[in-house]
């Protein structure tokens, strides 16, 4: 799940609502028909719903090699079917640089409407979204940011030093009345900013309960395999703690094969970016995992609404100004037992 951030001086902060053509909207992530449906269905209707100009989207991600990943591709087909005046062309993802270039060139060249991109690598990619917003095709850059805002025309993506804030936030609030209580951090990958501003928000947060300590770290690489490796190096390592947090639900999954193994029930973990398999052991609530921190992929059903907007020269229903906004930065909410039905919908496999 390599994302990189945008914390950008533009940054117009929303909540886990997704932005629409004329509303702030949520979509389904998940894998399942019936669920992409119900949530669709429940989802708050556009202010402008109705057929307009004919808009042709190219969509360009990388290869769909993560649960978070496949989700962000569902989003946006689902998305572009709501309306009947998307036509979406869309490319098979790529993890190399080179190749996804050459799709977006292909996209280009192909004179669309508008492009809609999550560059496999932002800075690698800089270059191309140059060239389509010079040939006059408005870019919405999705979440790994571009390395100049004259690549893009909108900017929208997740919070990742909000994760870890709020991750810790959550964990200080369970934990305040105890003396002397212990954390342990299960991270992402140590050489991607996401990882590092991640970590940044958790140790901030931490700040704020004199009473905590974080004890141990170990970085993992967003994978189910890694995550049990890692998690029972922890776990060997410290006999005691009172809270877990770990970066990323796919390798979770592994982290809770790991404790399972170790007979471990003494302290509570909370997950991040929204998995469907975390919010249902939240809901069952027989296993440590008691929260996740949302990294919404419905960014991806959001980007699909302002690329139509921008086809269309409207702007976004509830704000004032004719243009939609340059950067929409999402809200990481924290799923618990208490709400996991509300997010229920949005959790991707």
């Amino acid at each position: 799940m390599a994302r990189t951030p945008a914390t950008s001086r533009r940054s117009l902060l929303f909540g886990t609502a997704a932005v629409s053509a004329g509303a702030l909207l949520t979509a389904c992530t998940s894998n399942e028909p019936t669920n992409q449906e119900k949530a669709a269905d429940n989802a708050a209707p556009a202010a402008d719903d109705k057929p307009g100009k004919p808009v042709t989207i190219g969509f360009a991600g990388p290869q769909a090699d993560h649960g978070w990943l496949n989700a962000i591709n569902d989003n946006a087909k689902t998305r572009a079917k709501k309306y009947s005046d998307v036509t979406l062309e869309i490319t098979e993802g790529s993890n190399d640089t080179a190749q996804q270039i050459g799709q977006i060139q292909t996209l280009i060249n192909k004179k669309v409407d508008v492009l809609v991109i999550l560059p496999a690598d932002g800075k690698a990619l800089t270059q191309v979204g140059l060239q389509a917003m010079r040939a006059g095709i408005p870019v919405v850059n999705l979440d790994r940011v571009f390395a100049s805002p004259q690549a893009y025309r909108c900017w929208i993506g997740g919070d990742n030093y909000g994760m870890g804030l709020n991750a810790g936030h959550y964990i200080g609030e369970q934990l305040k009345d105890k003396k002397n209580a212990k954390v342990v951090e299960l991270a992402g990958l140590d050489n991607l900013e996401l990882t590092q501003q991640r970590t940044k928000g958790f140790n901030d947060a931490l700040k704020n309960y004199p009473n905590i300590k974080k004890v141990a770290r170990q970085a993992a690489d967003f994978t189910v395999e890694s995550g049990q490796a890692k998690m029972a190096q922890l776990l060997q390592a410290q006999s005691s703690f009172d809270a877990l947090w770990n970066h990323d639900d796919d390798q979770g999954v592994g982290a809770l094969r790991a404790i399972d193994q170790a007979g471990r029930d003494d302290f509570l973990m909370v997950g991040g970016a929204g998995a469907k398999s975390a919010m249902d052991a939240i809901k069952a609530g027989n296993s440590v995992l008691k929260a996740t921190v949302l990294y919404p992929p419905t960014m991806a059903a959001s980007a699909i609404d302002l690329a139509r907007a921008l086809g269309q020269g409207k702007g976004v229903g509830g704000l004032a100004e004719f243009e939609i906004p340059t950067s929409l930065t999402l809200y990481s909410a924290v799923v618990t037992k208490d709400n996991v039905d509300q997010y229920l919908p949005t959790g991707f496999i």
